[in-house]
């Protein structure tokens, strides 16, 4: 039987008006600015009338070792906020924007699957609102002025060996990684090494997420470090006169996305940071604002546990002053297998003994967010129609004896429906109040001690082991007064450790620290762990390839 593809069934299911879901929340047209017949933006404005209500339960979706195989954690997280509004719950669910570099490479559209998904789901996949491009339009005013700043006679005194501003673009593009521009005589400008970050790993998309409101976005654009002098001093956005115009080009990009799911669940979709390379979550007007309106808010932090959701409580927590309620860590039998050694082409068949060699990487996740965060957990399993009872079984045994009960998620299948035991399992965890959230470093550590901290609380590892340039980073970051920013750590996503090729639950390894940088105007320390990029590059495939429009403007093949 072949079933039909995700764009194939979102195409199939009629959507609501906007401003009726918008309604369904509480928001009336004043405050509502359509994007069409079924996406809009929510003016932050209306936080004046929320101020004195109460928050809703914060739920956040995370997941095993991501692997070949597919997780399932948007998926899941879309079913668990449709389910919970089956149960009668006023849910919503915030989420981040798909990059065009995934959506157009290796991995496809990210808007869920099956029958859980946000739609329009083609739309959100393809430049949405067009908000991502103003990010990028005010990462690359602000090089634009830079190399301006240095050709008009470079009052400030930059060092142009030193500038530590990237361009930017939402492409996988490893041709952009490195190159020389300002050639072909001095009218061109002055000539220097440069680069390219993809869109969603820039400081600015990091400063979007993380902004309170208005006037603390230009705040944080104004501390953002683009270089340093000849001196040895550094050179921010607010020297060089640039964060007032780029505050401009970001204004209506603040301003959260409100969508739907194919159930006409209300979903907020807003920032797209990746979580292997930045802080992974989407934004918190975005979360703060479904906080007010909702009763149950569902997010998602991207890649696994260590990744995402450490960024999300040691980062945006911190920063938003958010606690969660209650966790969910989605895992598959075909992904547990992988991570026990099983090859891709044997994950359809019964295999025990993969199963529990792979289960280590589960319960070391589950360990992390019950012991380490103190919050309560859930594991829903993504089911597929190859796992045996057999094989469930064995899951819900270990899980249950690491403090987390297993619930079996069959949403791509059956929508809300298929997700009513999650949805009561988180309800049963909310209810029962266990939450008592604790970061896993304290601010006032130093950066290489708050780094020691996540290698050996979170991925296990025996130590760190720091090059001389991120001690020497390290020292200066410290001394200009930075030490107490968080630290968002840029490493693989395959395994906990710094090798992809280290999977289920390693031991015995060290991560090794090859450069940091402070991002000022974030407000965290990048830490660059073994060969992380932050462009991205196309697969030898690229998923582009499968992509098409018809006369009537009809898109396929958008996963």
């Amino acid at each position: 039987m072949k079933f039909p593809s995700d764009i194939e069934i979102a195409q199939s299911i009629p959507l609501h008006p906007i401003e009726q879901i918008a309604q369904s929340l509480g928001v009336d047209r004043e405050h509502l600015e359509l994007y069409g017949n079924y996406k809009a933006k929510i003016n932050y404005t209306i936080f004046d009338r929320l101020e004195d209500k109460p928050d809703g339960k914060l739920i956040l979706v995370t997941a095993i070792t991501p692997t070949p195989a597919g997780e399932g954690k948007t998926t899941t997280t879309v079913g668990l906020g449709d389910a919970l509004a089956r149960l009668g719950k006023k849910a919503i669910i915030a989420l981040r924007e798909p990059s065009l570099g995934p959506v157009f490479g290796i991995k496809g559209g990210a808007a869920g699957g099956g029958y859980a998904q946000v739609d329009p789901m083609e739309d959100i996949n393809l430049h949405f609102t067009g908000y991502m491009h103003a990010v990028g339009a005010a990462n690359n005013l602000l090089a634009a002025m830079l190399d301006n700043h240095i050709y008009q006679g470079n009052q400030l005194g930059i060092d142009s060996r030193r500038i530590t501003w990237k361009r930017c673009m939402d492409m996988n593009d490893r041709q952009l990684r490195f190159i020389v521009n300002g050639l072909n005589g001095r009218v061109n400008g002055v000539p220097r090494e440069d680069g390219f970050d993809i869109t969603v790993a820039s400081e600015i998309m990091a400063i979007l997420c993380l902004s309170r409101d208005l006037d603390h976005l230009k705040e944080k654009l104004r501390n953002i470090i683009v270089g340093y002098t000849r001196d040895d001093e550094p050179v921010t956005a607010g020297q060089l006169k640039a964060d007032g115009a780029m505050a401009a080009l970001l204004k209506d990009a603040l301003k959260p996305n409100l969508v739907q799911t194919l159930e006409h669940t209300p979903a907020f979709i807003h920032g797209g940071p990746f979580a292997n390379i930045a802080h992974g979550c989407n934004s918190i007007m975005a979360t703060k604002m479904a906080l007010k309106l909702g009763d149950y808010v569902v997010t998602e932090a991207g890649f696994g546990a260590d990744l995402g959701a450490e960024k999300f409580l040691d980062i945006k927590c911190r920063v938003a002053g958010f606690k969660p309620s209650a966790v969910v860590i989605v895992a598959t039998v075909r992904a547990l297998k992988h991570h026990g050694g099983a090859q891709k082409a044997e994950l359809s068949v019964e295999n025990l003994a993969a199963v529990e060699k792979g289960l280590p990487n589960l319960l070391q996740h589950i360990e992390n967010i019950t012991t380490k965060f103190k919050l309560p957990a859930v594991v829903a399993i993504n089911r597929f129609p190859t796992d045996t009872q057999a094989e469930l079984a064995m899951i819900e045994e270990k899980c249950r004896q690491y403090g987390a009960n297993v619930a079996l998620s069959e949403v791509w299948a059956k929508g809300s429906e298929g997700g009513e035991a999650l949805a009561r399992e988180v309800i049963r965890l909310v209810e029962e109040g266990r939450a008592e959230f604790q970061y896993i470093y304290d601010n006032e550590l130093s950066i290489r001690e708050k780094i020691e901290e996540i290698v050996t609380k979170v991925y296990g590892g025996d130590g760190v082991d720091f090059a001389p340039a991120a001690l020497k980073e390290i020292a200066k970051i410290e001394e200009m007064s930075f030490k107490h920013f968080p630290v968002c750590m840029a490493k693989t996503q395959y395994s906990f450790s710094d090798d992809p090729k280290k999977l289920g639950s390693p031991r015995n390894f060290k991560v090794s620290v090859r450069n940091v940088k402070v991002s000022a105007g974030a407000g965290f320390v990048v830490v660059f762990t073994g060969d992380i990029m932050t462009m991205p590059g196309l697969p030898k495939v690229p998923a582009a390839e499968s992509i098409d429009v018809d006369s009537s403007g009809k898109i396929s093949g958008l996963f």
